[in-house]
């Protein structure tokens, strides 16, 4: 076999016989495979069946609970980069008043999933949807102002368990601080005196609104007014 030397020669040296009768690596071998990774876009067709998970949704608008189903599809599964995303969604209820939008709504949400790329804007503009007819406490006394920010909460809630929304919550920290600002209010009204929370919620009664997460959990400590649960503290 013969090499063509094209470049001035500058040195040289006497090769062994073990690289002599070495062949030389070809480019093609020594290049790393590239992983053929599938992403979630609109030409991923529907398999046979899916994964998914109900969420049931009760508010005080409606006599019949609402059933919302959210569907997964598992990409690239049984390999390191197995991800589960989602692919439809179906809201249900014996309730007939909100069918004609809920469906539309249903088919709109189910295109962005199967479009692919982030979803997660889904979650913030469906919060954005206020009743004008007020909106109405849950259980634990965040504040919902529509229906159709309750579906965001499922849709958030769902994101989060298969890891598309990090779930960052408060640090050790921010939970003994508020903790401490707890047990400060409570000593300083007398456990006696504190009623038993609306709606069994965690929060004392009496407690107002927070802008920041929208939970009746604001108390008055120090004449400040403290969040006792995401911390926010209108002193700072």
């Amino acid at each position: 076999m013969s090499i063509k030397i094209e470049k001035k020669i500058v040195s040289y040296a006497l090769a062994g016989k073990e690289e002599e009768t070495k062949p030389a690596p070809a480019a093609a071998a020594t290049a790393k495979p590239v992983d053929d990774i599938e992403h979630m876009h609109e030409l991923v067709k529907r398999p046979e069946s899916l994964v998914g998970s109900t969420y049931k949704i009760k508010t005080p608008l409606s006599e019949h609970a609402l059933y919302v189903s959210i569907n997964d599809i598992v990409l690239n599964e049984g390999t390191e980069h197995e991800v589960h995303r989602p692919f439809e969604i179906f809201i249900n209820s014996k309730n007939m008043d909100h069918f004609q939008w809920i469906v539309g709504l249903t088919l709109i949400i189910s295109a962005v999933f199967r479009k692919g790329g982030d979803v997660t804007f889904l979650v913030e503009e469906l919060h954005s949807v206020f009743d004008p007819r007020g909106g109405y406490f849950k259980k634990g006394g965040k504040f919902c102002p529509s229906l159709v920010s309750e579906i965001g909460d499922v849709i958030e809630t769902h994101l989060k368990g298969i890891g598309m929304i990090k779930d960052e919550g408060l640090d050790e920290h921010q939970k003994k601080l508020i903790a401490e600002k707890r047990a400060q209010y409570e000593s300083k009204l007398g456990k006696a005196n504190v009623a038993e929370p609306v709606d069994n919620g965690q929060f004392p009664e009496g407690a107002k609104l927070c802008i920041k997460c929208s939970t009746k959990a604001m108390i008055i400590m120090d004449n400040c007014l403290t969040c006792l649960n995401c911390g926010d503290s209108k002193c700072g």
